[in-house]
């Protein structure tokens, strides 16, 4: 039950407190792409997460866009961020995220990964065992891939509700 849990639950990647993520030591922040940075089936990247983006960087942050999406999907938001992005991340799997922490010489303690799905960014991110931040969905509209992912996650919401290990709407730092 525990790798279902978020370390972190938030309203949306705006409302995160990055300043204690500094605090705990965080360096590198992996930011799912749809659904959290931007919506699903959007091709316009938000200004607000550029300008976000911006400052995080100036923070001292590594920001990496880290998604299960496609190349031809990313990429497209690549450059308006200027940030690294990791496509075909394949989350949950633990491969990538390994990866990323070789390649930028990073321990589990320095890393924080963002995202709207339990099933792929929360239990990815914990088995990593690095800092995992749920925050909610942008919208309801998802890719036809995702779907099953929302149907398990809702039943596994329901059984941490019930445990009284993660509730919906109940924000936590």
């Amino acid at each position: 039950m525990e790798k279902y849990v978020p370390d972190m639950y938030q309203k949306s990647i705006y409302t995160i407190d990055y300043t204690k993520l500094l605090n705990l030591g965080i360096k590198c922040l992996l930011f799912d792409l749809d659904n959290t940075v931007v919506p699903s089936k959007s091709s316009e990247p938000p200004q607000k997460a550029k300008d976000l983006f911006i400052s995080l960087k100036q923070k001292g942050f590594r920001v990496i866009i880290f998604s299960n999406s496609p190349k031809f999907r990313v990429k497209r938001f690549q450059d308006f961020f200027e940030v690294e992005c990791i496509f075909n991340a394949m989350k949950p799997m633990t491969k990538n995220f390994k990866k990323v922490m070789i390649n930028h010489r990073l321990g589990e303690n320095e890393v924080a990964i963002i995202g709207d799905q339990i099933m792929t960014d929360v239990v990815g991110g914990n088995r990593v065992g690095i800092l995992t931040i749920l925050v909610n969905p942008l919208e309801t509209k998802d890719f036809i891939w995702t779907l099953p992912n929302r149907i398990r996650e809702k039943k596994m919401m329901k059984k941490l509700r019930d445990r009284d290990l993660f509730c919906k709407g109940r924000y936590y730092e």
